[in-house]
């Protein structure tokens, strides 16, 4: 149950009351930003929440199940405070976003009404719309260790323990055409095999999208070009002469960890566990291995009768 300030309280019993909501989005970058649909700015626990912005929130909804709440904000972008690049790049990807309930008379009288993370944006010319949900939604996603096959860290990370500072695995390229918005003719990665940087990631550090990441969907060789073909087109456009470094590729099979990467031993996946086919199969009369021994063993294996 929320604790609501006696003050607050009483303006809230009186009737006539002067609220506005506010909303401070917290990105995963340390940036923080402030929004109220008031018509003037209003001080939040010291985050200024800007007016005319054309933010607002739809109705909330909220159960007392464990499913997930939900609700939606839009607003208006702007150059100098919410930028359709910055959406774009995903720099407000799983932000955190409260809802804040304050009496613009006297904004020291504010409540947290709700904590929410930023889910899906839609944005349609120099609006926007996004998702915001719930608490509960962390209870829907995956976590913990995962018994599959394939390797389930990421390249370079703690689990993993590649060194990704090592030039053999990374290596600074610059762009010297762009053949569409995810293809590029590159320069700087002449000594690698075609395929090296499959999966892997590029980091741009310089052009427009300066400090923006993507992954790698292909590293190939026509002729005597190299070309990245990027999973998605970036935020602003990408030109010739923009720099970037890009860091090996791992399609997290085990034969790749042992003989590209020479890391088996912190290999995070289980390559021996059975799959579908072994798991559904059943014996047939006449097919080797049916003798009635152990699965895998030598000849079929064989029981006294």
């Amino acid at each position: 149950m929320r604790s609501i300030p006696s003050a607050l309280q009483a303006k809230l019993d009186c009737g006539a009351t002067t609220l506005a909501q506010c909303w401070i989005v917290r990105r995963r970058d340390g940036a923080v930003l402030g929004f109220t649909d008031h018509d003037r700015d209003l001080a939040v626990h010291g985050v200024v929440c800007r007016a005319g912005t054309g933010f607002g929130a739809s109705e909330a909804s909220q159960r007392f199940d464990l499913s997930v709440d939900g609700s939606e904000i839009s607003g208006a972008l702007s150059d100098d405070l919410l930028r359709e690049a910055d959406l774009a790049a995903g720099r407000y990807d799983a932000a955190t976003v409260e809802t804040w309930m304050v009496d613009w008379s006297e904004p020291s009288l504010c409540l947290l009404t709700a904590r929410s993370t930023l889910g899906e944006v839609r944005r349609e010319g120099q609006s926007f719309a996004a998702e915001l949900r719930g608490l509960a939604d962390a209870l829907s996603q995956e976590s913990g260790r995962l018994y599959t096959a394939r390797c389930g860290a990421d390249l370079g990370d703690g689990r993993c323990r590649v060194d990704l500072g090592n030039g053999t695995w990374r290596a600074d390229g610059i762009v010297t055409a762009a053949l569409g918005v995810t293809t590029l003719t590159v320069a700087g990665l002449g000594g690698f095999a075609a395929g090296w940087f499959t999966d892997g990631r590029l980091r741009w550090t310089g052009g427009a999208n300066q400090g923006s990441a993507i992954e790698i969907k292909q590293h190939r060789l026509v002729g005597s070009d190299v070309r990245l073909s990027l999973w998605q087109a970036m935020a602003e456009p990408i030109v010739a002469g923009d720099t970037f470094v890009v860091t090996a590729g791992c399609d997290k099979l085990f034969a790749t960890c042992r003989d590209r990467f020479g890391n088996a031993t912190n290999f995070r996946g289980f390559p021996h566990i059975p799959g579908n086919d072994f798991v559904i199969s059943y014996p047939v009369a006449g097919e080797p291995g049916n003798a009635g021994g152990a699965i895998g063993g030598e000849g079929g294996g064989g029981g006294k009768g």
